[in-house]
């Protein structure tokens, strides 16, 4: 089983900047500027999350990809969103998208 962390846990790890904790999830929001760019985006989130067998929710609009990060089994935050939520970053970054932390309320 994995252990809970707290949303200060998760926001003093490294690399999860572009992320916010609201109602015991992860959340960032990404500006692709495209929805072509947002399908792109998606694509790479979905790769990633398989590969980890950790699914986020993810919601795609014309403009951006908000997506939110959070472990059923200990109904909130734990390692398992640190690290996938790193990696959506990273892959977010490679394709020129930049997230916006102040979209995420």
């Amino acid at each position: 089983m994995t252990d809970a962390i707290t949303p200060r846990q998760f926001h003093e790890a490294d690399g999860v900047a572009d992320w916010r904790v609201v109602d015991a999830a992860a959340c960032a929001y990404f500006r692709t500027g495209t929805f072509a760019a947002g399908v792109a985006l998606i694509r790479a989130i979905g790769a990633l999350a398989d590969a980890a067998d950790h699914h986020p929710d993810v919601d795609l609009r014309y403009r951006g990809v908000t997506v939110r990060l959070s472990t059923h089994d200990v109904g909130g935050l734990s390692a398992r969103d640190v690290d996938l939520a790193r990696r959506i970053s990273a892959a977010a970054r490679e394709q020129g998208v930049r997230a916006d932390p102040t979209a995420i309320r």
